[in-house]
């Protein structure tokens, strides 16, 4: 097969060297040497007339035409693969292998025992490894990287094609206070939300918040007595303190101490939260990596 010199050898460089962003990283996936990936790039940009990926501090960062081509190569790729391959179906409770998790602290709590609970019954030989991050753009990091195979948390700022995503869960927010707490016994007015001292959790450091920001559009502030980024340890403080918070309702919920606390829902309107399944484009026709993504899909359906 030749189009005027373009191979599926050289497609197959091009969407190594999009997912990738790497020369090296790239001519492993396709099991080519890295001097064979470079030659590879440099026919690429004379037959396409572009130079399709310039070097940065952050890896390859592919031209608009590169960006324009990318879709499509992938597509036909997929597609011949389809026509061509006959993969083994993916038999989960003869599995022996492990899955690496990128979590924030929220899905660890959240999701990991209905999934771990999942998987034990399905997949007995599986072993899972979890990798906490903090802030949404260390999972691409991650990824990237191949330290994980999927993360659980909130989108990355910026799409990038070599990163799909899939949301999976949803939560709102909710204002908690103490059971024996004065205002408890009141309606929760923006004048009463105002006159608490709050807890803000922020797992990303920020010293201002979604709630700070729906303030500042009434010209309007609270009084923050504490900032801390382990949103879990919220609830425990608010029960023992005269604090207030505004956390995610599933953070109250599955908190030890929720017996102990009052929720409302707060004064200020205040968008939900979704949390997304994220992964890797070198890994989605992966048979193994799709049963991992649709058993998690599966569970946050039920939580």
């Amino acid at each position: 097969m030749d189009f005027h010199g373009i191979d599926l050898n050289l497609l197959a460089a091009f969407d190594a060297l999009m997912s990738e962003r790497n020369v090296t990283r790239a001519a492993t996936q396709v099991g080519v040497s890295q001097p064979a990936m470079s030659a590879a790039l440099s026919r690429l940009r004379l037959l396409l007339a572009d130079q399709l990926f310039l070097r940065s501090a952050d890896g390859l960062l592919p031209t608009p035409r590169a960006r324009e081509l990318a879709e499509p190569i992938t597509q036909a790729l997929r597609q011949i693969e389809a026509a061509l391959v006959t993969k083994s179906p993916f038999a989960p409770e003869k599995a022996s292998l492990s899955y690496h998790l990128g979590m924030s602290d929220y899905a660890a709590f959240v999701v990991l025992p209905a999934l771990l609970e999942a998987v034990a019954i399905q997949a007995p030989g599986v072993t899972i490894h979890v990798h906490a991050f903090n802030d949404r753009d260390d999972a691409v990091s991650l990824l990237d990287a191949g330290a994980i195979d999927v993360a659980i948390g909130v989108p990355p700022t910026s799409a990038e094609g070599r990163i799909l995503t899939r949301p999976v869960l949803s939560d709102e927010f909710t204002t908690i206070i103490a059971r024996d707490h004065p205002a408890a016994r009141r309606a929760m007015t923006l004048q009463t939300y105002l006159s608490l001292v709050h807890v803000l959790a922020s797992p990303e450091g920020q010293r201002h918040g979604l709630v700070d920001q729906a303030l500042a559009q009434l010209n309007r502030q609270r009084t923050l007595a504490l900032t801390l980024p382990q949103m879990f340890a919220v609830p425990a403080v608010v029960a023992r303190t005269q604090m207030s918070a505004t956390v995610l309702k599933r953070v109250a919920l599955n908190s030890p101490v929720g017996n102990q606390l009052v929720m409302f829902a707060p004064p200020v309107a205040l968008p939900p939260i979704e949390f997304h399944l994220i992964w890797h484009r070198r890994s989605d026709g992966n048979p193994a990596q799709a049963w991992l993504r649709e058993s998690i899909a599966a569970v946050t359906a039920t939580l």
